[in-house]
């Protein structure tokens, strides 16, 4: 990058390798800075080098441990906004708290807006993030937002696959947007499996909406958690004459048993990203994690030089 002695990225302990991956591609170093605990657990943060002026872009998905590495992305917010910044970007692939976005039953918080309400006070200038579970969640911020699509990433690796047959096929009747356009990319037909959820964790599939027999099938959504809904819904594309069954989904939470699940499941690959870190125990052969960096780095030099973020998407 030219002209980029403005420009710092700094990293909390959320996701260190994705902070150097984006570093790297935009032939800087990641900012000289300390983050660890005080004696008494308190999160301690120091900026090693000079920001005053500069605009600084703090990588930090929200993921386990999850309110750690939230106080740590506020807390370095807050440091180099003391260090007199020039402009503070929140860089956030994983949102924590996206879904609860809305209050579902009485005296319930959203939690989702108190983030943004967060992110805010503490001095971010700009948020940057990726398939927010909820997209009204951009309209939680006073400030500028940008949440990137996951979908040409994930629909770029299938593609290159070369797999007959193929139809798209959308968990849930509020993914179908996100499915449609993981479709079009693919130039291939969609499905839909309606489901009722009737206990948090528990999905069951009641119907699919389209015909997926003899077809290869590819599930498209934004998190994959404990990998309940995800494996019942390869099960029952493989009763409905799917031939094979693969999975896409931009946010790799896996909390426990998403593993043992997708292990024994019908499911042929899971491809999902690095928005949040996979560790070794996770990292099983039917998972395939497909890197971020360079759209978030393009992302970046596109707000750093005042250019328009969108046309990243413009097909």
């Amino acid at each position: 990058m030219e002209d980029n002695k403005r420009l710092r990225i700094f990293s909390g302990n959320a996701n260190p390798e994705l902070a150097r991956e984006i570093a790297q591609y935009l032939g800087l170093n990641v900012g000289d800075a300390f983050v660890g605990r005080f004696n008494n657990g308190e999160i301690q943060v120091m900026i090693d080098e000079s920001v005053r002026g500069t605009d600084v872009f703090i990588i930090q998905p929200t993921s386990l441990p999850v309110n750690d590495n939230i106080m740590e992305l506020l807390i370095m917010i807050d440091a180099v906004k003391r260090a007199s910044a020039r402009n503070i970007t929140a860089v956030v692939p994983y949102y924590a708290y996206a879904r609860q976005d809305r209050k579902t039953r009485g005296r319930e918080p959203i939690s989702a807006k108190l983030m943004a309400n967060l992110l805010t006070i503490a001095g971010a200038t700009r948020v940057v993030t990726m398939d927010l579970h909820a997209g009204q969640i951009q309209g939680f911020f006073d400030i500028p937002v940008d949440n990137l699509p996951g979908v040409p990433i994930l629909a770029e690796y299938v593609a290159s696959k070369g797999i007959n047959d193929l139809i798209v096929v959308s968990p849930d009747l509020g993914g179908v947007s996100r499915s449609r356009q993981f479709a079009d990319r693919l130039h291939a037909p969609i499905a839909i499996i309606e489901k009722r959820r009737p206990q948090p964790g528990v999905a069951e599939v009641m119907n699919l909406i389209g015909s997926v027999e003899g077809k290869s099938a590819v599930i498209i959504d934004d998190i994959v958690d404990t990998a309940g809904s995800l494996t019942e819904g390869a099960q029952a594309l493989a009763r409905m004459g799917a031939k094979e069954v693969y999975a896409c989904c931009t946010h790799a939470v896996l909390s426990n048993p998403a593993i043992e699940r997708i292990r024994k499941s019908n499911i042929k690959e899971l491809i999902v990203t690095n928005t949040i870190p996979l560790p070794e125990e996770k990292r099983i052969s039917k998972i395939k994690v497909m890197s971020i960096a360079p759209l978030l780095g393009e992302a970046i030099i596109r707000i750093f030089g005042e250019l328009s973020v969108s046309k990243l998407f413009d097909d």
